[in-house]
C-alpha cells in the first residue's frame, strides 16, 4: 500500500511542510479514534505510522531502565518479533537510538556499513525478512524513553522528506501515547510528568522477570548487572529464543549459570516469539 505521504497539493505543486504536518496529525487521530477502545491505540497508531511512510511495518519500545525494554506496541507480527530481537542482541539500531538520544538509521542490512555496524543483528532481521531499520527515540524533556522503529522489506534510506515525515509521525505518537494515562483516568488537568509514569510502570511490570533472573544470575556468577544481562542474551541468542523466555527458565530454576562453565550451544537464530 503506498504511503499517505506528502502527494501533491490542488495547484499541483508538493504540499508545504506545514500542510503534511497536518496530514500526519490527521491520520493518527483518526486512527486513535477508530480503536474503539484506550488499550487498542498504540496498535492502531503502529498501523497508521506503516500508512504514512513507505515502510512495511512498525514498532514503539519502552525503555524500563538500563538494558530492559517492552515492546508497547507492533504494526504486525514481524514487527513485533524484530522489536524482541533488538532487545534479544541488545547491539541493534533501537539500543543505539536510546543510548544517544538521536536516530539510528540502518539503510541495508545486507551488506556496507550497517552490517559491520550491528552484524548479529543485521543477519538475524534479514532471516525475518528486514532490509532496512530505522530507529527514532521517542521522550520528553530530551531524555529518551523508547524508540519507534520502522523497517522495510526492501534496502534504501528515507528520503529527505520522508524522513521529516518520520520525525512528525515520531513526536505526535508520542504526544498521543502519553495523553492516554491521563485519558484513560479522566484526568483533565493531569501533570504531564506523571503521565510518563505508566510508560515505565508497564515496562517493568512485562518485563518483571527479566529483572528477577538478572539478579539471579548476578549470584550465580558473582557478576554486575550488565554482565549478568549479557549472559542471559547470549544464552537467548544461542538457543534461538528470547530474553523473556530464558528468563523465565531461571525463575523456574530450569536452567542455571555457573562460572566454571559456559554456553555450549552453537547460536542459531533467534526465532523465539516476542510473547515469550
Amino acid at each position: 500500500m503506498p504511503p499517505e505521504g506528502p502527494g501533491a497539493s490542488a495547484g499541483g505543486g508538493v504540499p508545504p511542510d506545514a500542510e503534511a504536518r497536518v496530514r500526519v496529525s490527521e491520520t493518527l487521530a483518526a486512527a486513535a479514534r477508530g480503536a474503539g477502545r484506550p488499550q487498542a491505540v498504540p496498535g492502531a497508531l503502529c498501523a497508521a505510522c506503516v500508512r504514512l511512510l513507505p515502510v512495511t511495518g512498525s514498532s514503539v519500545s519502552i525503555s524500563g531502565g538500563k538494558g530492559v525494554r517492552v515492546t508497547w506496541c507492533a504494526s504486525d507480527r514481524v514487527a513485533a518479533r524484530l522489536a524482541e530481537l533488538q532487545y534479544t542482541v541488545g547491539d541493534s539500531p533501537c539500543q543505539d537510538a536510546l543510548d544517544r538520544g538521536a536516530p539510528a538509521l540502518a539503510a541495508d542490512l545486507t551488506q556496507g556499513s550497517d552490517v559491520r555496524r550491528w552484524p548479529i543483528f543485521a543477519h538475524e532481521a534479514v532471516g525475518l525478512g528486514v532490509r532496512a531499520v530505522f530507529s527514532l527515540p521517542i521522550g520528553v524533556t530530551g531524555a529518551a524513553i523508547g524508540t519507534l522503529d520502522l523497517h522495510s522489506d526492501r534496502a534504501g534510506g528515507l528520503a529527505e522528506p520522508d524522513l521529516r515525515i518520520a520525525l512528525w509521525v515520531r513526536d505526535a505518537v508520542t504526544s498521543a501515547l502519553l495523553a492516554l494515562p491521563a485519558a484513560d483516568r479522566g484526568c483533565a488537568d493531569a501533570d504531564p510528568e506523571d503521565e510518563v509514569a505508566p510508560w515505565v510502570a508497564a515496562s517493568e511490570a512485562d518485563h518483571t522477570e527479566v529483572y528477577q533472573a538478572v539478579g539471579m544470575v548476578m549470584v550465580q556468577l558473582d557478576v554486575d548487572p550488565e554482565l549478568a544481562l549479557d549472559r542471559l542474551r547470549a544464552r537467548a541468542y544461542a538457543a534461538g529464543r528470547t530474553v523473556s523466555q530464558v528468563a523465565q527458565d531461571v525463575l523456574a530454576r530450569r536452567l542455571a549459570f555457573s562460572p566454571e562453565t559456559y554456553d555450549a550451544e552453537p547460536p542459531r537464530p533467534c526465532n523465539g516469539d516476542s510473547e515469550g
